[in-house]
């Protein structure tokens, strides 16, 4: 149910995602919002730095969704890039692929950056937020099991934080989880509020 403060004071809102995770975060916010799956490509040129990356593609993103909709529109898209030590891990090819992430990741610390762009009339906000995630040591039976049991391919870093893996394998978690999940909530919705002032 959307709260009578939103309804009162939100503008239409369009999410320029197509993943699940983000709608059900905005959903959980009690936000109205109408999704527009984005096909774009998202490389990036190799000069931008590694923790600049997420706000650089989420930026096209927004270029190409202003392009549908009207300015009294609030428009919204967002990146999650997966960063360890000096490599960005993307979403992987395959399963050895998947492996291969998945056993850098074990033991170690990495960061989850999320970048959203918000723009709305003439105003526009874009911002990131970084949470590091500290996996204990897992054994390639749990990494199998959880490949193919889960869609590891679909996901940055081969994981999903809020799926079986997150639940047995990530020991701790400094920052916002929501932001691991694909949308730091809580910044998002002071941002929202900020834009449309």
């Amino acid at each position: 149910m959307q709260p009578s403060f939103i309804k009162n004071n939100f503008p239409k809102i369009i999410l320029g995602s197509g993943s699940p995770r983000r709608k059900e975060l905005l959903e959980k916010m009690g936000l109205d919002f109408n999704i527009h799956s984005l096909d774009i490509d998202e490389s990036y040129p190799d000069s931008i730095p590694l923790n600049k990356i997420a706000s650089y593609i989420s930026q096209v993103k927004m270029k190409h969704l202003c392009g549908f909709y009207e300015k009294s529109c609030l428009l919204i898209t967002a990146d999650t890039v997966v960063r360890f030590k000096n490599e960005v891990l993307g979403k992987p090819l395959n399963h050895n692929e998947s492996i291969q992430m998945l056993k850098k990741l074990e033991g170690e610390t990495h960061i989850v950056t999320t970048a959203c762009s918000l723009k709305y009339r003439e105003k526009e906000i874009v911002f990131s937020e970084d949470t590091k995630v500290h996996f204990k040591h897992l054994n390639d039976d749990l990494l199998s099991y959880y490949i193919q049991n889960y869609q590891a391919l679909d996901k940055a870093g081969s994981y999903g934080i809020q799926d079986w893996i997150g639940l047995i394998g990530v020991e701790k978690i400094i920052g916002s989880y929501t932001n691991v999940v694909g949308l730091p909530t809580a910044k998002l919705f002071e941002k929202i509020i900020e834009i449309t002032e």
